[in-house]
């Protein structure tokens, strides 16, 4: 347990953390990056040139400083950093490499405001939290070993089919080359595909939605050509092989008989496809809605499949937003209030998927429609951060 002391003296040091800003974790990843090359693979790349990662992981330190006495506050951004850290295959040894360039990074920069006395509060605090993080994914990592079809580390699938569904949107069925089971993951969770290194670049790893309702036989993961392991995938075939870990994330749909709002934008659709699919299978009394935003009527590339499940669900509805102004859509960026007459506002769930701005921008609207935070729900493709609360 943490002593009062070393509380006092992370809180006391949460000050100087604004004074300094993103750009000592910046700095941060550069030289850890620097000495251990190995991990860029890790972290995208790309969320480090646009500065997200950085901040991201500036605002989850000042935020620990913060509330370090009162962990509980953090209980939900921690459980999703956990599932991501699964999904990455993030191991105790480094955390130990974090810790080290992070304590060294502060030191560093703070200069003589970081104190013997404040440096060992802050490798104390670090290390009750990597603790905590080693534990929980420690046991996240066994669970998806002793289900029925699970496995830790990367196993290799092979492609069963290739489905061209918009210009740039494709879904890839894949299936296991052992031949061996697969766990039934819940709708919502998400697998990492790993990119192997070549002469440009060291290998990548993104996370990937699973787009269908849990099969016993293949999952299928629906993936828009914007980035290096999106288009490394658009150039794959039937019988092309990726590595995967098992599935995980905690952005799932809740088992109460609340009426469902499928919310998202853009490539965002895909965890709701999911959610919808086994929406429609095992509650079909529950009323669902489900919208979307898209920039064109040809982006709407799964309608048919939306449409074919809802014919199960008793009451259901979809709502679609276009910018172009074409097809029967609601023209411009999505708004709420053009609906919300017709939702479930007092006690619905919502689930929210896409664009950062497009998700805080429709947070935003529904709390202005009556609905409490706390039915809110999303995900976040990339760096977590949380959406203002109002």
């Amino acid at each position: 347990m943490l002593t009062n002391e070393t509380i006092r003296l992370v809180k006391q040091s949460a000050p100087l953390l604004a004074k300094v800003g993103p750009e000592i974790t910046a700095k941060f990843y550069h030289n850890m990056f620097t000495e251990h090359p190995e991990l860029r693979g890790v972290f995208n790349q790309s969320h480090q040139t646009s500065g997200s990662q950085p901040l991201a992981l500036f605002s989850a330190l000042a935020a620990y400083a913060t509330y370090i006495d009162q962990p509980d506050v953090l209980n939900d951004a921690i459980l999703r950093i956990n599932h991501k850290h699964v999904s990455l295959g993030i191991s105790p040894a480094q955390y130990n490499i974090v810790g080290h360039h992070l304590i060294n990074t502060l030191k560093t920069e703070l200069k003589e405001q970081f104190t013997h006395e404040v440096e060992q509060a802050w490798i104390s605090a670090y290390q009750f939290l990597a603790d905590l993080f080693i534990t929980a994914e420690h046991g996240l990592y066994q669970h998806a070993l002793q289900q029925v079809g699970g496995w830790q580390g990367t196993r290799d699938f092979y492609i069963d089919e290739v489905v061209n569904h918009t210009p740039n949107i494709k879904s890839f069925y894949l299936s296991p080359c052992d031949g061996k089971a697969i766990p039934k993951f819940k709708a919502g969770q998400f697998v990492s595909v790993f990119l192997p290194a070549s002469a440009q670049t060291t290998s990548q790893i993104r996370q990937y939605s699973l787009s269908a309702a849990p099969n016993c036989k293949y999952f299928r993961i629906s993936v828009k050509s914007d980035g290096l392991v999106s288009q490394y995938l658009h150039t794959l075939k039937a019988g092309d092989t990726v590595k995967l870990t098992p599935p995980a994330g905690d952005f799932t749909a809740k088992e109460t008989n609340r009426p469902k709002i499928y919310i998202s934008a853009g490539v965002g659709i895909t965890p709701m496809l999911s959610m919808l699919a086994v929406h429609s299978q095992t509650t079909p009394d529950i009323e669902a809605y489900f919208l979307h935003a898209n920039k064109m009527f040809e982006d709407l590339g799964f309608l048919g499949e939306i449409n074919e499940l809802g014919k199960g669900i008793k009451q259901f509805s979809v709502t679609n937003w276009l910018e172009s102004k074409e097809h029967n859509a609601l023209p411009g960026f999505m708004d709420i209030s053009a609906v919300a007459a017709s939702l479930p506002c007092a006690h619905g769930e919502f689930y929210l998927c896409g664009p950062l701005s497009f998700m805080a921008a429709i947070k935003a609207q529904l709390l202005r429609a009556g609905v409490s935070p706390s039915r809110i729900y999303y995900e976040v493709f990339g760096p977590h951060e949380n959406l203002p609360s109002s």
